[in-house]
C-alpha cells in the first residue's frame, strides 16, 4: 500500500505545481503581449516577401535568486532521466530548485540548480 500513496502523493504535487506553472504562464503571456492592432491588408509583392523570410528563435531562460537556467537544458536533463524516446511535461518550481517531469503513468523530480 505505501508505493500507492506516495504515487497519489507525487500525482497531487505534480497537480498543484502544474496549476502553479498555468497561472505563472498566463501572467507572462498576459504582460507581454503586444497591444492589437486592426489587420491592412498588405499588398500581394510584400505577402511574397514575408513568407520567404525565416522564423525567428526564440529561448527561455528562467531566473531565480539571481541565477538562470535554461529550458533548453531542463528539457534536455528531463530527457536524459525519462527516457529520449518519451514525451514528457515538466512543470518546474525554482522555489524548490526542482523540475517535476511526467511521462505517461510515470513521475519523477529532477532537481535543478537555482542556488
Amino acid at each position: 500500500m505505501a508505493p500507492r500513496k506516495k504515487a497519489t502523493a507525487a500525482a497531487a504535487e505534480v497537480k498543484e505545481v502544474k496549476e502553479e506553472v498555468k497561472a505563472e504562464v498566463a501572467a507572462v503571456e498576459a504582460a507581454e503581449a503586444p497591444a492589437k492592432k486592426p489587420a491592412k491588408k498588405a499588398p500581394a509583392k510584400k505577402a511574397a516577401a514575408k513568407a520567404e523570410k525565416v522564423e525567428a528563435k526564440a529561448e527561455v531562460i528562467i531566473e531565480f535568486g539571481g541565477v538562470q537556467v535554461s529550458v533548453d537544458e531542463i528539457v534536455k536533463n528531463a530527457k536524459l532521466t525519462v527516457g529520449e524516446d518519451k514525451d514528457v511535461k515538466i512543470y518546474v518550481k525554482p522555489d524548490e530548485s526542482k523540475a517535476y517531469i511526467v511521462a505517461g503513468e510515470e513521475s519523477v523530480a529532477m532537481d535543478v540548480y537555482f542556488c
